[in-house]
């Protein structure tokens, strides 16, 4: 709940920036990526034996675990343009797919080459601190007994699982090959996406507490906010499922048969991720109705209390208005009781209006 709360008081409506960022994005335009100053390579080289680790601040240590006769993952974070093209070089990568790990903003996709199959999809990630999500773009090249991947940041990724996994004797990932290493990074990375769900669904669920509490344009600001997160992650899931579906349907070597059925099991979870996207996006609406329900139906008591007190003051107004006229000849206008008969009018008239309202149950919600 502390988490929700942070939500509500950090999050900024009506951020220009911010709404551009996600929901405009022109591929025909060149973006240049930042190279960053340093990269961080990590080479797992291993067999059902043995496993050996290795970190290296430069791609060109990994030439020697080329063709070894050892499954070698080696995951690079950080991409600079020089050291992508020396690697992919020294791997025989097509310069297509060097192209698309080099790009920036790129769909989910899947491609395959003579000697190797390429996936290009998004890790994701929720910032807790600004409470939004972030994404990172991750391609992996799958060839005979290799893998590389390359990741944008070198400070974070969901692999930590799989580098425990490859320590552990006798493993599924250390026994197999590396056709089940790089189902195993796509697998990871699809479940990533189920941790972010939980938060919006959080979050969703305390909006709509908010709304039926309270209501204000707070709330259509928030509703805004949240409908922009659901993009982002749409935007990121929804292009998996072709991804997965790739693999499915690929006829290459680099794949066993055995192997289809772990990513049918993918299939099915990035399937129930999009359901749950749908969902989400579904409730949104509901909310945005739920707020503009809440409006009307707090118009509605207002102009109700108007309309009653309107009612409640016209028996006033109409013997006002009477006694008032600039007539000599007036009933009771020169009667010595004639103010207090007025005055006693004025009062009990709307008196037994109220009753006769409540009578009729007008004052119910």
């Amino acid at each position: 709940m502390t988490i929700a709360k942070n939500y509500f008081q950090r999050l900024k409506p009506f951020n220009k920036k911010y709404t551009e960022s996600v929901i405009r994005f022109n591929p025909a335009i060149e973006v240049k990526r930042k190279e960053p100053e340093e990269i961080k390579v990590d080479v797992y080289d291993y067999n059902a034996s043995k496993v050996e680790h290795h970190e290296f601040n430069s791609v060109h240590h990994c030439n020697k675990f080329k063709s070894n006769g050892h499954v070698t993952w080696i995951n690079i974070d950080g991409l600079r343009k020089a050291d992508v093209e020396t690697i992919c070089n020294e791997y025989d990568v097509h310069p297509l797919l060097i192209e698309d790990i080099l790009s920036v903003g790129q769909r989910a996709k899947m491609d395959e080459t003579d000697n190797a199959i390429f996936c290009l999809l998004n890790m994701i990630y929720y910032n807790k601190k600004e409470n939004c999500i972030e994404q990172e773009q991750v391609s992996i090249v799958l060839g005979k007994d290799y893998v590389l991947s390359f990741q944008e940041e070198a400070n974070r990724d969901v692999f930590d699982p799989l580098r425990d996994k490859l320590k552990v004797t006798g493993s599924k990932l250390r026994t197999a090959d590396a056709d089940y290493l790089c189902y195993s990074l796509v697998d990871i990375i699809v479940d990533g996406y189920y941790s972010i769900l939980e938060e919006l669904g959080e979050h969703i669920e305390t909006l709509e507490e908010d709304i039926i509490h309270r209501g204000d344009v707070h709330s259509l600001a928030l509703i805004n906010n949240l409908r922009k997160e659901l993009i982002i992650l749409k935007r990121s899931v929804l292009p998996v499922r072709e991804v997965v579906n790739g693999f499915l349907r690929s006829d290459s070597e680099l794949l066993n048969e055995k192997i289809i059925q772990y990513f049918k099991d993918v299939y099915d979870h990035i399937v129930q991720a999009n359901d749950l996207v749908e969902n989400y996006r579904d409730m949104m609406m509901s909310l945005q109705d739920l707020y503009l329900n809440k409006v009307n139906l707090r118009m509605n008591e207002v102009m109700k209390v108007m309309a009653i007190v309107t009612c409640l003051l016209a028996p006033a107004t109409v013997i006002g208005g009477i006694f008032g006229m600039n007539f000599q000849s007036i009933p009771y206008i020169h009667n010595q009781y004639g103010f207090w008969i007025a005055v006693s009018l004025m009062l009990l008239i709307p008196l037994w209006m109220i009753y006769l309202f409540k009578k009729r149950g007008w004052f119910k919600s």
